[in-house]
């Protein structure tokens, strides 16, 4: 089945992990794969010492709005070959989470026509998060779960916590 977690709120990439190592707590194979993220993030070593498999870029590109035209082409290269990995291990897994698949769908930074056939060839659980999803995934998903933002410290101007929001 078709998971989607998205919305303006915090904690999508948050209830992927969870369910990722729920998965994993069962004995199942899980590929956990991130998209626009590179740098240190919380849920990396705990992720794997689960035994999940984690596929993500070596570096932190930064927003897309600040990225130049050269890491935009590195960003492309990597998530694209990131993806293929998926396609060719696409039988290896029980799940496979492709976290912030949907801004880096929305800002062209892979090629859609890949993320399609995995969607459309993906016989395990495949669990997709970002913010607003085009509705090809929310016409193909079993479930989808909107996480709406009420309140976050950021409207204060509070910047970002580490264990919290990364």
């Amino acid at each position: 089945m078709i998971h989607i977690y998205c919305g303006d709120g915090k904690g999508k990439t948050t209830a992927a992990a969870g369910l990722a190592v729920r998965m994993s707590g069962y004995g199942k194979y899980v590929l956990f794969m991130q998209f626009l993220k590179g740098g240190f993030s919380g849920e990396i070593e705990p992720l794997e010492k689960c035994g999940i498999t984690v596929v993500r870029c070596d570096r932190e590109y930064g927003f897309f709005g600040s990225m130049s035209d050269s890491e935009k082409a590195d960003i492309i290269n990597c998530h694209n070959e990131n993806l293929r990995y998926a396609q060719e291990h696409i039988n290896d897994f029980d799940m496979i989470v492709l976290d912030e698949i949907f801004a880096a769908y929305n800002y062209g930074l892979l090629d859609r026509k890949i993320v399609k056939q995995i969607v459309c060839e993906c016989t395990c659980e495949l669990v997709l998060t970002g913010r607003d999803p085009d509705s090809y995934f929310t016409g193909m998903a079993d479930y989808v779960s909107e996480i709406k933002k009420i309140k976050h410290p950021f409207d204060r101007g509070i910047e970002a916590r580490e264990g919290i929001e990364y």
